[in-house]
């Protein structure tokens, strides 16, 4: 009996970190809309909407943790790999943000969420984790093309000093998104995810504030419709999300993990026409279409 029963749990932790993966990518897409009602509420600016989102985040997750009575892991192994995650989630956040700023919403999206299965891919094959397969480079072709057409071509003008350092910001930023994808595949022992990702992005999200306060300041007037957006925002894009998308790079290449977070584009473009009024292009049919054909036939392979 107990034979026949380890296969079944061998083939069924993939497709659990799978669905973990897919899950975090839907809870990705709800921080676009909620991130923006907030800055609108607060008239904060992005990179004090980031820190505030990472900060809350970190201290809802740490906070739990408490309450639930569960000791912070000890040794050296997981306070360097909580301290390199937190700041490579506060170099992408505070590079994308940066990339908005300097060039729109669109570019900057489309360069850093766009980028960042590439450069996973390009550093397996590099050190020898996967090789990409026919099946994965379509995928990846497919999820990219459909991303031009979903976010659409940026506006007009913006100057070349303004696009050159704002595209590299977005490169940096999925630079950094790529790199803690790489390294979540690799878990420390005594390290859980919930716990990583609530004293990672605590550390981050201080790093974003002490910067927001030297660029842009971090107060605001709260209400109750703002500390709401707030809690919002730090618990389910961030907290929860999080920890489900280091859950399923345990079991899941960090490749299919990359690939899966184009959910987020696309889930925060539905979230914005059901919502907030905004309208869907047939061309943005179109690449939404593409993103979730490219989805499925990456989890295909993933679950193979």
């Amino acid at each position: 009996m107990l034979v026949s029963e380890q296969p079944v749990a061998a083939v069924r932790r993939p497709a659990t970190g799978l669905w973990s993966l897919v899950l975090a990518g839907v809870l990705w897409g709800t921080g676009g809309p909620t991130g923006s009602l907030l800055a609108h509420e607060t008239e904060l600016s992005p990179l004090a909407v980031a820190a505030y989102r990472l900060a809350v985040g970190g201290t809802l997750a740490t906070g739990w943790l408490f309450v639930a009575r569960r000791p912070l892991p000890r040794g050296r192994a997981a306070w360097t790999r909580m301290a390199v995650t937190g700041l490579l989630a506060a170099l992408f956040q505070a590079c994308f943000f940066g990339a908005v700023s300097l060039t729109n919403v669109s570019l900057a999206t489309l360069l850093t969420i766009g980028a960042a299965p590439a450069l996973v891919l390009a550093a397996e094959r590099v050190t020898g984790r996967r090789r990409a397969s026919a099946s994965m480079l379509t995928a990846v072709a497919l999820a990219v093309s459909g991303l031009v057409l979903l976010v659409g071509t940026p506006a007009g003008g913006i100057s070349t000093t303004a696009a050159l350092t704002g595209g590299g910001l977005a490169l940096l930023s999925a630079a950094g998104f790529a790199a803690m994808t790489l390294i979540g595949t690799r878990p420390v022992a005594g390290l859980d995810d919930f716990t990583a990702t609530g004293v990672s992005f605590a550390l981050g999200g201080a790093v974003l504030a002490a910067a927001s306060t030297v660029t842009s300041g971090l107060g605001f007037g709260p209400t109750a419709r703002s500390v709401g957006l707030l809690l919002l925002l730090g618990a389910v894009p961030t907290a929860i999300a999080y920890a489900l998308y280091f859950r399923g790079l345990r079991t899941n290449p960090a490749g299919t993990a990359a690939l899966i977070a184009l959910l987020e584009p696309l889930v925060a473009t539905l979230l914005a026409t059901v919502f907030l009024g905004d309208r869907l292009s047939p061309t943005g049919l179109v690449g939404a279409g593409l993103i979730t054909v490219a989805i499925v036939l990456n989890a295909r392979g993933a679950r193979r």
